[in-house]
Formats: C-alpha cells, sequence, structure tokens
C-alpha cells in the first residue's frame, strides 16, 4: 500500500451530544439573521477583518487541494467606480432584454435593477476569480480539478465568515463579467466567479419579503 505524509488530527474537538445539538440550534439562529441587501453604508471596515475572512475562506476543501481561486479585495474608491460604470452597463443591457422574460420576471419580486451605486458605496468589493490551472505553488500550471464546485465552497466560506464578522453581503454577478480581469490586473487563467459586496447595512436597508421565503426541510432534504 503506498504511503503518504500525513500528520495526526489533533485538533478535532469532539463536543458531548447535548453540546452538539445547542451548537447546530445556536448556529442555525445565527445564520437566519445573514440576509443579502442592496444599501450599504460607506462606514469604513479594517483591512484585517477582510484579511481574515478571505483567509477562512482559503480553508475550504478543493479538488487535489488545489485551491483554484483568487479573491481581489478592492477598497479603493476608484477601483470600485471602474466596477460601478463596468457593471451597470452591462446590466442595462441585461435588463433591456438580453436575459428574457422569464428571468426577469423571476427577478422582480426582488425589486432589482441595473442601478448598483453600492459598488461604490460599500467599503469593500471581493472580485472572486477561479483558476483553470494551477497547484500548491503560485508557479504552477497543472490541471486543477472540480474548479466550479470548489470555488463555490470556498466562497460559501468566505460569504458566512463575513456574516460571523458582523458585516452584510451581496452576491453580484454581472454578466458577462470579463471586464473583472481587466480592472483586476488577473491573467487569463482566471475567469471571474463572482463579485461579492460587504459592509455595513445603510439605516435604511431592507429585506424584499420574496428573499424571506425560504423552502422547508421536507423540500430540500431526504433522509433515507
Amino acid at each position: 500500500m503506498q504511503q503518504h505524509d500525513c500528520s495526526p488530527l489533533d485538533d478535532f474537538i469532539e463536543y458531548p451530544p447535548e453540546e452538539m445539538l445547542q451548537r447546530s440550534r445556536q448556529f442555525l439562529a445565527d445564520i437566519k439573521r445573514r440576509h443579502s441587501i442592496r444599501k450599504f453604508s460607506d462606514r469604513e471596515v479594517e483591512r484585517e477583518i477582510i484579511e481574515n475572512c478571505i483567509k477562512a475562506a482559503g480553508r475550504a476543501p478543493s479538488g487535489a487541494n488545489h485551491q483554484p481561486w483568487h479573491f481581489v479585495a478592492i477598497h479603493s474608491s476608484d477601483v470600485k467606480k471602474q466596477i460601478r460604470e463596468q457593471a451597470e452597463l452591462h446590466e442595462r443591457g441585461f435588463y433591456d432584454g438580453r436575459a428574457g422574460d422569464e428571468w426577469l420576471d423571476a427577478l422582480k419580486p426582488l425589486g432589482t435593477d441595473a442601478d448598483k451605486p453600492y459598488l461604490e458605496t460599500a467599503p469593500w468589493l471581493i472580485a472572486i476569480f477561479s483558476q483553470k490551472k494551477g497547484g500548491l505553488d503560485v508557479e504552477d500550471r497543472n490541471t486543477n480539478y472540480y474548479v466550479h464546485e470548489s470555488v463555490g465552497i470556498a466562497t460559501g466560506f468566505l460569504i458566512t465568515a463575513l456574516h460571523n464578522a458582523g458585516l452584510a453581503t451581496l452576491t453580484h454577478t454581472p454578466k458577462p463579467m470579463s471586464f473583472l480581469n481587466k480592472v483586476c490586473n488577473r491573467g487569463d487563467n482566471d475567469r471571474a466567479y463572482m463579485l461579492l459586496i460587504a459592509g455595513y447595512p445603510a439605516d435604511d436597508a431592507t429585506i424584499p419579503a420574496h428573499a424571506q421565503t425560504k423552502k422547508n426541510i421536507d423540500d430540500i432534504a431526504t433522509f433515507l
């Protein structure tokens, strides 16, 4: 049998069943307070908070542990302005008919449109990129595996970490997103995956009623 270089699992913490149940309930209660918002405050958020949340995202599992992601944390007003201009340009085409009636009808209850002022107002934008080639070293150009799945998991980690830190978020996927490569100085190996807005909610931030309706456990899970 082939031998692998491994370390003992010495940081796992086992909790008594009663505490496990309480912790699961507490996490559920906490994550229920996570909402996507579209009105952000311009209050500053310390860079180290964002760094720690990105580090947490970097702990996500990935295909062959290649970690096929790159996060560009954007605080610069000039760069945020460029992103808003480009995003709104593409979004106008989207809402003017490129999306199709069915998609636009699905978005109506959320009240979204082509105007994205939060792209400049929020203190941080995090552009998330997936990478076709890579490995443990930055210079590696091996094939990455399960890229979409891996980056999706890391993005979930990042959203949860930001919420845990006390920040609000919004996922944004302007179509197409290729302009982010140029604005963020990313090469051909990177593909824009998502733009994440992070900061404090504005005083008049709201949550669409439609977004508060979640499927129940019987609709999303089967226990065999």
